[in-house]
C-alpha cells in the first residue's frame, strides 16, 4: 500500500510539473498577443531562454542554495557544500524522502519549474521595454541567486519559516517576489515607446493578436491546476480537489470582476481586461 501511494504521488507530481512547463507556452502566447507584432521574436526568445537557463541554473546552483539545510542568522546559508550541482541523498529515490510524497528528482524538477516561472512574471511586465541582452543578464541573476535565496527563507527552513510564515504554492516567494522585481524593473525602464503622446496624454497600445492572447490565458488557466495542485505535494484526494476547485473559481471570478469593472467604467467589452482578470 505504501509503495502504491508513493508511486501515485510521484505520477501526480510529474503531471503537475508538465502542466507548469506548459505555462511557458501560455506566457509566450499571452505576451505576443497583447503587444505589437514587431516584438514577437524578442518575446519568444525571452521565454525560451527563461526555461532553458532557468533549469540549468537551478541544477547548478539554485536547488542547493534554496535547500541548504542550515542557516547563518536565518538569512543566508552558512555552508556551500554541494552548492554547484545536484547531490542525491541516500534515500532520495525511496519513500523515506519527503515523507513518502515524492523522490528527490521529482522535487528538483517541480521546484525548478517554479524558479523559471518566477522569471516569466518579470518578462511580461518588461515586454517592449527592455533589450534582449539586458533581460538575459537579469534572468541569470534572478533565477540563479535572488529567487533561491528568498525561497530559502521559508522553504529552506530560514528565518521566515522560524517565524511561522505560511506560503502555499509560492503566493509570496514566487508571485510577490516576482511582482516586486517586475515593479522595480518597470520603474527603472519607464513607459513603453508610444505610450504617452507629445501632450502628455496616454496613448492606447492595443494587442495585435487577441486569439493568441486568449489561447495563452486558457493554457495558463490549465497550468494553474498543476502549479497549485502540485503544491499539495501529494495526491491526497481531499486536499488536491479543494485546491483545484479554489483555483478554478478564483480564475473565473477574477475574470468576471475585471470584465464588469471595465464595462461599468469604460462602457465597452474589453477582452484584454477580462483575460488579465482571469490571471
Amino acid at each position: 500500500m505504501e509503495n502504491t501511494l508513493f508511486t501515485v504521488n510521484n505520477v501526480w507530481m510529474m503531471i503537475c510539473t508538465a502542466l507548469v512547463f506548459l505555462m511557458h507556452l501560455g506566457f509566450s502566447l499571452l505576451e505576443i498577443g497583447l503587444t505589437r507584432q514587431k516584438n514577437t521574436i524578442n518575446i519568444l526568445f525571452k521565454n525560451v531562454f527563461i526555461i532553458s537557463i532557468g533549469m540549468v541554473l537551478y541544477a547548478l546552483v539554485g536547488f542547493n542554495l534554496m535547500y541548504p539545510g542550515t542557516f547563518m542568522a536565518g538569512v543566508l546559508p552558512n555552508y556551500f557544500i554541494d552548492l554547484f550541482g545536484l547531490s542525491i541523498p541516500e534515500n532520495g529515490l525511496t519513500a523515506e524522502y519527503a515523507s513518502g510524497g515524492y523522490t528527490y528528482w521529482t522535487d528538483f524538477l517541480f521546484q525548478g519549474m517554479f524558479a523559471a516561472t518566477a522569471a516569466t512574471i518579470v518578462s511580461g511586465a518588461v515586454a517592449e521595454r527592455i533589450k534582449l541582452g539586458s533581460f538575459m543578464i537579469f534572468t541569470i541573476i534572478y533565477v540563479g541567486i535572488v529567487y533561491p535565496i528568498t525561497g530559502s527563507w521559508k522553504w529552506g527552513a530560514g528565518w521566515l519559516d522560524k517565524l511561522g510564515f505560511y506560503d502555499f504554492a509560492g503566493s509570496t516567494l514566487v508571485h510577490s517576489v516576482g511582482g516586486w522585481a517586475a515593479l522595480i524593473a518597470v520603474w527603472l525602464l519607464g513607459a513603453r515607446i508610444g505610450k504617452f503622446k507629445k501632450d502628455g496624454s496616454i496613448g492606447v497600445i492595443p494587442g495585435h493578436n487577441m486569439p493568441f492572447a486568449t489561447t495563452g490565458v486558457f493554457l495558463l488557466w490549465l497550468g494553474w491546476f498543476g502549479f497549485n495542485g502540485g503544491s499539495v505535494l501529494s495526491a491526497n484526494p481531499a486536499a488536491t480537489s479543494l485546491v483545484l476547485v479554489t483555483t478554478c473559481l478564483a480564475a473565473a471570478t477574477g475574470g468576471l470582476s475585471a470584465f464588469l469593472v471595465s464595462l461599468l467604467k469604460y462602457k465597452q467589452y474589453d477582452l484584454s481586461m477580462f483575460l488579465n482578470g482571469i490571471l
